[in-house]
């Protein structure tokens, strides 16, 4: 069982390439592990990275799927044990969706967000709030990453984002790291966080990004 890489990342995919991935050397294998698209887009060619791993085996297939998080593995794991949800699907939920924003639909028994995935159908979504009752850990107190309370100009440019391409789970992480490292005076400015979280994410790719 492979249950982490670190390793230098040799080169990245989206969808308009295949599909979301990673290749990463690891004392000189190179190791394809499917990931969230926010991993997919934000990993750079040359730099180290570490994945928490969950190796699916099959008749004709060893996949290697893979999260920046603990928690997000745990998640993924948890996922697979709902009844018509494979390992390309709980990686899309994973990939639209926060772990706090998966919990709290589950706790207020919500499957809304779940049938906004691709491949995720009404059933299949119902099937997932009402397997994973319980089995979740609580939603973080301050719920979401994208704006704190009050903070209109944040919330403006997680919907410019998500406007542009972006699923709404990069957009959410984006926008919280770009004000966080902004000056005050371009904290005033949507326009100017833009060209910022823009070129943290990687323009070019934004036309892959969409969910």
């Amino acid at each position: 069982m492979i249950s982490s890489l670190h390793g230098t990342v040799l080169s990245t995919g989206v969808p308009a390439t295949g599909a979301d991935h990673v290749v990463i050397d690891v004392g000189g294998v190179g190791f394809f592990v499917s990931v969230p698209g926010d991993v997919a887009h934000t990993a750079r060619v040359g730099e180290k990275l570490r994945l928490y791993t969950n190796l699916i085996v099959r008749e004709d297939a060893l996949s290697l799927y893979g999260f920046a998080e603990p928690l997000e593995l745990e998640v993924f794991t948890q996922l697979l044990s709902v009844t018509g949800v494979g390992p390309k699907s709980a990686l899309g939920v994973l990939g639209h969706l926060t772990v706090d924003q998966i919990a709290a639909a589950v706790a207020d028994d919500d499957d809304a967000p779940f049938r906004r995935v691709s491949g995720i159908g009404p059933k299949t979504a119902k099937l997932i709030v009402v397997q994973l009752a319980g089995k979740l850990q609580p939603p973080a107190s301050a719920a979401g990453r994208a704006a704190p309370a009050g903070d209109v100009v944040v919330t403006q440019l997680t919907t410019a984002l998500i406007g542009l391409g972006w699923s709404e789970k990069v957009a959410i992480e984006a926008a919280a790291e770009t004000a966080e490292a902004a000056s005050e005076a371009d904290r005033a400015s949507v326009s100017a966080l833009l060209r910022q979280a823009l070129a943290a994410l990687g323009p070019a790719k934004a036309g892959g990004a969409r969910g």
